[in-house]
């Protein structure tokens, strides 16, 4: 898998974001490709990714992809980005392309698309969507309050309302969200952010626990016993979600398969 992501000069959050999962999902034949580049023009003090000013974007890229979730024979594929606010539709064309290219080698994965938030526009969310993916992603990460101190350039209620409009607009596509623990919220905290995403009618929540990546990141606050990642799990489940996976290793697309 390794040889073959870099003989095709591809990008996996797998190895970008350092995911302690990467062997697991590997094996059981899931990947997670993160287009566009490896360069993201927004800082978020939790994450691992890279950031700056990024390279053009590489029209071949969808072929690529494809070619390697073929060749792989992967069951399922997760298409993930850094954020591209230079671009203006953030990058959704590249999106739709490479769902589209990897239906046609790969007809039997399933996709699924983390994106963005699109700085709140809707027309590059209707272009992902008109693509069909099967589950349609994005990540509120952490609770309302700590959003200025972690994710600056981001708006939570702008995130939330992205995945209540994408089921809306496509009522059949599986929608999802994630959320790290571990940066200074309250229990309390954690139940209003389930809340607030299962009344955007969010199907699948995933909760982990927050790991620094260096001493440079926020730094962790707390941490969370498997016991306490169990009863949120059967919180969001008595909530209505259809499936949370909820553990301290947890990360967006760990086990993503299984919730097909």
């Amino acid at each position: 898998m390794a040889r073959l992501v870099e003989a095709a000069r591809l990008n996996t959050v797998c190895q970008s974001a350092n995911c302690p999962n990467i062997g697991e999902c590997w094996r059981a034949g899931t990947a997670t490709f993160m287009i566009l580049g490896d360069t993201c023009t927004r800082n978020c003090r939790f994450c691992a990714v890279i950031h700056g000013e990024p390279w053009p974007v590489d029209d071949t890229e969808p072929e690529r992809v494809a070619m390697a979730v073929a060749k792989l024979g992967l069951k399922h594929a997760v298409i993930t980005s850094v954020t591209r606010d230079d671009l203006p539709d953030g990058g959704a064309s590249v999106f739709a392309a490479t769902i589209t290219r990897i239906r046609s080698l790969a007809p039997k994965c399933s996709i699924e698309v983390l994106i963005p938030d699109f700085k709140g526009h809707e027309a590059p969310l209707k272009t992902v969507l008109a693509a069909r993916p099967d589950v349609l992603d994005h990540n509120v990460e952490t609770v309302r309050r700590l959003y200025d101190l972690v994710r600056p350039e981001a708006v939570y209620q702008r995130s939330i309302k992205l995945l209540d409009r994408a089921k809306s607009l496509l009522p059949s596509v599986r929608t999802k969200s994630g959320i790290m623990i571990g940066l200074g919220e309250s229990w309390d905290e954690i139940i209003e952010t389930m809340r607030d995403l299962r009344s955007a009618n969010v199907d699948i929540l995933t909760i982990g626990q927050y790991l620094s990546p260096s001493e440079s990141h926020a730094p962790i606050e707390n941490y969370y016993s498997p016991e306490q990642f169990w009863e949120l799990g059967n919180v969001g489940l008595d909530m209505g979600f259809g499936h949370v996976e909820s553990g301290p290793l947890v990360r967006s697309s760990y086990k993503a398969s299984y919730r097909l």
